[in-house]
């Protein structure tokens, strides 16, 4: 039989693969730990290495979703792992760059401009639900169709 891994081992097993909030990291490491103290002390100790770090988490989180989604959406992920909104809110692209990201994402799901109110409905939809703002997407819608 296998020997257990120690918390610190799979800890750094966990941080070795993957970049991950303070939160997630301590969610999968609990069941792990023989005590609250324990598992803090742990996470306290790879924080101030700069081991594990919301900053760098929240960063590289937004760069490789940044492509696909607008700023609410990613608030929204960012939050959900735990990230506080102070810390995301610094990495988050700016309204030109998000801009962009909606224009890239309309033209890449649709060819051509709505037909019609139920087809441009549905590619205002579209960018909601892929976390841009009623702003961004009204701009998108336009400035998109302007370019052809």
């Amino acid at each position: 039989m296998k020997p257990q891994k120690s918390l610190r081992t799979r800890a750094l097993d966990i941080l070795a693969r993957q970049e991950i909030s303070r939160a997630e990291f301590k969610r999968k490491l609990a069941p792990y730990a023989e005590s609250e103290e324990e598992l803090d002390k742990l996470l306290a100790e790879f924080a101030e290495r700069n081991w594990q770090s919301d900053e760098r988490f929240a960063e590289a989180y937004i760069h490789s979703k940044s492509r696909m989604h607008g700023r609410l959406r990613l608030k929204q992920a960012l939050a959900a792992k735990g990230v506080a909104e102070e810390t995301a809110r610094e990495f988050l692209p700016n309204r030109d760059s998000e801009l962009q990201t909606a224009v890239a994402v309309l033209r890449k799901k649709f060819k051509r401009p709505g037909s019609d109110l139920k087809e441009t409905q549905r590619q205002m939809r579209f960018l909601a639900y892929r976390g841009f703002d009623m702003d961004i997407i009204r701009a998108a819608l336009k400035s998109d169709w302007e370019e052809d």
